[in-house]
C-alpha cells in the first residue's frame, strides 16, 4: 500500500496539480481547509500532511494555517507536517516549525525540492512508528527500560515474567554491555518486592579488604578505622532485592558467609555476634564462566547451584540484529530530546553502518555511539562520519563494485557540495548532471540537504 499524504490547500486547482504530481508515490487525500482536514486526519490517519498557511475564511492570513497546525499536531505529535508559505514570509515558517511543524516551503514551490522532502518526512515518520510500535509490543515500560523484539529478547521477557513473581534466586549471563543491571531492576520492578529498595553493589570494584564490611557491615571497634556500627547491603535490602553484579569476584571465603545466608536467611555484621534475619531476594550476575571457576576450585559449586535456581542468558547485540535499528532510534530520540534537535534521523548509510557493526560492547556502546553522534550532527541526519563508524566497513567482505561505485559517488558528491558552500545547482553542473538526478542520486546515497 501508498503511505498517506494529506494535501490542505484552499485552492482547487493547485490541490489536483499536487495529486497529479504525487499519485504515483503516494495515497493522496485532499482538504479545502481546516475543518475538512481535521476531518481528513482523523479519518485517513496520514504519515505526512502538506498544510499551505493560507487558509479561508481569511486565506491572506496565516493565523488559520497556524490554528490547523496546532490542531493537527495536537491530535498526533509524530505526524510530520510541512507547511507552505508565500514570499516574504520566512518568518511565518520559522513561527510554524516552533508550534511544531516539521519543515517549510516557499511558494512556488518546486517539485524536485517538494519530493525530496517527502521522501525524508515518510522515512522519518516510518522509522519513528515502528520503534512505537515495537515498544508497544515489548511491554513499554514495564521491563525497566528495556527494548527488544528479536526473538533472543522475547525470551528473556518472558522469563522475567514468570520469574518475577517468585522469590526465587537468579543468576544473569552475559557481556559486559548486555544490560544485566537492567534485567535485575526488571526483575525487581516485576515483583510484589517493587516497593522495597533495589540495592545493587559491583563485587568486583570494592576492594577485597572491605568488601565483607561493604556487604554484611561492621560493628563499632571491629577493625582499624570502625568508628560506628554500620548496615552493610543486606540489610539494606531488607524487604527488597540485592543485585550482587560480577559475583565470581567474590573470594572464597565470602562464598561461604554468602553461602549460610542462602540457606538460613541470617547474616552476622563483621565483628559481631548476633544474627540479623534477613528478608531479600538475591539476584546475581556474571560475564565470566563459573563452571570453569568450580574447576578451577575458585568458585564454590554448592553456592553456585544455590545463585543459580534461575539463569537467564542475556545476548550480545550482536546475535540481536533485528533490534539494532530499534535501540539506536530509541538513543536517538532520546539524546536528540536533550539536546533540542528534534526531527534528527538517520541516513541511509548510517543505518547500514550500525547495522552491520560487531558492537562488542554492546548495548552500552551503540548507546554512547549515538549520543556522541547527536551532539556532532549538523542538520537533519546522522551520517557514519557523526557515529565515527568506517565506511563500507564489514565484518565479513570487502566492498562489491556496486557498493564500491555507490562509495565514490558519495564521496564526490558531498566534496562538491561542500566546495559550493552546500547549494544543489552549482554542484550539479560541476558534476555535470541536472538538479532532479543530483537530488535522486543524494536520496539513493543517503546525503542529507542541508
Amino acid at each position: 500500500m501508498k503511505p498517506k499524504l494529506l494535501i490542505v490547500d484552499d485552492d482547487e486547482e493547485i490541490r489536483t496539480q499536487m495529486k497529479w504530481a504525487l499519485a504515483n508515490d503516494y495515497d493522496v487525500v485532499l482538504a479545502g481547509d481546516r475543518v475538512s482536514a481535521l476531518e481528513a486526519f482523523r479519518t485517513d490517519q496520514p504519515l505526512v500532511i502538506l498544510l499551505d498557511m493560507g487558509l479561508p475564511p481569511r486565506p491572506a492570513d496565516p493565523e488559520e494555517g497556524l490554528a490547523t497546525l496546532a490542531e493537527l499536531s495536537a491530535l498526533d505529535s509524530l505526524t510530520k507536517i510541512i507547511v507552505i508559505t508565500g514570499q516574504g514570509e520566512k518568518g511565518i515558517g520559522l513561527r510554524a516549525i516552533g508550534s511544531g511543524a516539521y519543515d517549510f516551503l516557499v511558494k512556488p514551490v518546486e517539485m524536485d525540492e517538494l519530493k525530496f522532502l517527502l521522501k525524508r518526512c515518510f522515512y522519518v515518520s516510518r522509522l519513528e512508528t515502528e520503534y512505537r510500535e515495537m515498544h508497544q509490543l515489548v511491554g513499554g515500560d514495564s521491563f525497566g527500560g528495556m527494548l527488544g523484539s528479536s526473538a533472543p529478547m522475547r525470551n528473556v521477557f518472558e522469563t522475567i515474567r514468570k520469574v518475577a513473581t517468585t522469590d526465587a534466586p537468579v543468576l544473569l549471563y552475559g557481556e559486559s554491555g548486555t544490560g544485566k543491571e537492567m534485567a535485575a531492576k526488571a526483575i525487581h520492578q516485576n515483583s510484589g518486592r517493587n516497593k522495597g529498595p533495589f540495592i545493587a553493589i559491583n563485587c568486583s570494584a570494592i576492594p577485597e579488604t572491605l568488601l565483607e564490611s561493604e556487604l554484611f557491615g561492621h560493628e563499632k571497634g571491629s577493625f582499624t578505622g570502625a568508628h560506628a556500627q554500620r548496615k552493610g547491603r543486606f540489610e539494606m535490602a531488607i524487604g527488597g532485592t540485592l543485585f550482587l553484579d560480577e559475583i565470581g569476584e567474590i573470594p572464597l571465603p565470602l562464598q561461604v558467609k554468602l553461602l549460610r545466608f542462602l540457606q538460613e536467611q541470617c547474616i552476622e555484621r563483621v565483628g559481631g555476634r548476633q544474627t540479623i534475619p534477613i528478608d531479600a531476594r538475591i539476584v546475581t550476575a556474571t560475564n565470566a564462566d563459573l563452571k570453569k571457576g568450580m574447576s578451577a576450585g575458585t568458585f564454590r559449586e554448592d553456592l553456585f547451584y544455590r545463585l543459580a535456581v534461575v539463569k537467564i542468558v542475556l545476548p550480545p547485540l550482536r546475535d540481536r540484529e533485528d533490534d539494532i535499528r530499534l535501540l539506536s532510534q530509541f538513543f536517538l530520540q532520546h539524546f536528540a530530546e536533550q539536546a533540542s534537535k528534534s526531527g534528527l534521523a538517520f541516513d541511509q548509510e548510517a543505518l547500514r553502518g550500525l547495522s552491520r557493526n560487531p558492537w562488542p560492547g554492546n548495548v552500552r556502546q551503540l548507546e554512547n555511539c549515538i549520543r556522541r553522534a547527536v551532539i556532532m550532527a549538523e542538520g537533519k541526519r546522522v551520517t557514519l562520519r557523526d557515529l565515527e563508524l568506517p565506511a563500507g566497513s564489514s565484518p565479513s567482505a570487502a566492498l562489491s563494485l556496486k557498493e564500491a561505485r555507490e562509495q565514490l559517488e558519495k564521496d564526490m558528491i558531498q566534496n562538491c557540495l561542500r566546495k559550493h558552500g552546500g547549494k544543489i545547482a552549482p554542484a550539479a553542473l560541476e558534476l555535470g548532471i541536472s538538479r532532479p538526478t543530483m537530488y535522486d542520486l543524494m536520496d539513493k546515497l543517503g546525503i542529507a540537504k542541508e
